[in-house]
């Protein structure tokens, strides 16, 4: 086993589950591998289930969200609202509750799609509904439910706040490049996103770091599929299915671009119970017009080639371990604590079948 940063275990060197046709009920949906093969090719279904997968788990704690601070009826059902803890990001804008539930949705209906189409070609579905094992927040406004992620434990990169704004290095070109970290404290420890309970409404500050976090985390997940999805296209076989992802991503990158918006705007805070410093990002070592805080679509750089002129574009989008790389970006957040290994080896299996497909292969 290798030991992530978080202290989540991930097994590695196994027989793949999917590879092997292990499918179980509780895993697995009705379709066999066989049956996708003759209507998708394997790296198709295993792209898709990946994704599928990553759905589940982002439209997981997008609830948790909602359940506490969005809109909650018929189409993102469940909880009850956090009424102080809502009141600090409606805060941030007005709209934050729509964006919040209208995020919740887009992921619900990726998720149901993705496994729709996957049904629909014979091939095997996603279900993760046996590993609903982890407590959520306990704070009132919260359904209580059993979740897949933790939000209450998050060390979150936030160097794609520099990354967005750097004319001159691209992680695609420029591997060994660390970019600067937004917010430093976020990753050198385990922050709650939420508030566990409501113990943790007050006081003022460390409610309004809670929901500083929360802003912050918001972007850095979404920024994620902003890149996996233009990432795996590059190595779908059929039309039809790189025209899903192409239609997805762009989804993915809107919902980016709003959380950017809004990181931007966080209150300079330092929490009282832990020491979390959210810094003023309009001042040294940032602010300027490179990193003013509404300077929140992605300056040109270095595309392809050092020697092609400058491009605005998502970054990165190198296709090679762009899988796996997910699944260590989210475990080392933290979202998985708690989980299981199995959990942990049916994650590392999907990935690893979708960084083996092939444009073109079986």
């Amino acid at each position: 086993m290798n030991q992530t940063p978080n202290g989540s275990k991930i097994r590695r060197g196994r027989r793949s589950f999917i590879s092997k046709g292990l499918a179980t009920a509780s895993i697995l949906g009705t379709g066999s591998l066989l049956q996708a093969d003759t209507a998708l090719t394997k790296g198709d279904a295993d792209i898709l289930r990946f994704l599928a997968a990553l759905e589940i788990l982002e439209a997981d704690f997008w609830i948790q969200y909602n359940e506490l601070a969005g809109i909650q009826d018929s189409v993102v059902p469940g909880g009850t609202g956090s009424p102080a803890y809502a009141a600090k990001l409606a805060a941030f804008d007005g709209d934050f509750p729509q964006y919040i539930h209208d995020n919740t949705a887009d992921e619900i209906s990726h998720e149901a799609f993705i496994n729709g189409y996957l049904a629909s070609k014979g091939a095997a579905k996603i279900n993760l509904d046996s590993f609903r094992a982890l407590q959520g927040s306990m704070a009132t406004g919260s359904s209580h439910k059993p979740r897949l992620t933790n939000l209450m434990q998050l060390t979150l990169d936030t160097s794609w706040y520099t990354r967005y704004r750097n004319r001159t290095h691209n992680p695609d070109l420029d591997p060994t490049f660390v970019f600067p970290q937004a917010i430093p404290g976020l990753s050198k420890g385990q922050f709650t996103a939420i508030p566990r309970t409501d113990a943790d409404l007050m006081p003022n500050d460390h409610l309004q770091a809670i929901a500083n976090t929360a802003v912050f985390h918001m972007p850095t997940i979404e920024q994620g599929g902003s890149s996996l999805y233009p990432s795996l296209a590059q190595r779908v076989t059929s039309v039809e299915v790189l025209r899903i992802l192409i239609s997805i991503g762009p989804t993915e990158t809107a919902h980016f671009q709003t959380w950017h918006d809004l990181a931007g705007d966080a209150v300079p805070v330092t929490d009282p119970t832990n020491g979390l410093v959210f810094p003023n990002l309009n001042a040294p070592p940032f602010g300027g017009p490179a990193f003013q805080t509404n300077t929140i679509m992605p300056n040109p750089t270095p595309f392809l080639s050092h020697s092609l002129p400058p491009c605005s574009v998502v970054r990165p989008t190198n296709t090679a371990g762009a899988a796996m790389g997910a699944v260590r970006f989210l475990t080392a957040m933290g979202l998985f604590i708690g989980q299981s290994a199995a959990f942990f080896d049916l994650l590392q299996d999907l990935a690893a079948n979708a960084d083996a497909a092939t444009r073109g292969g079986m």
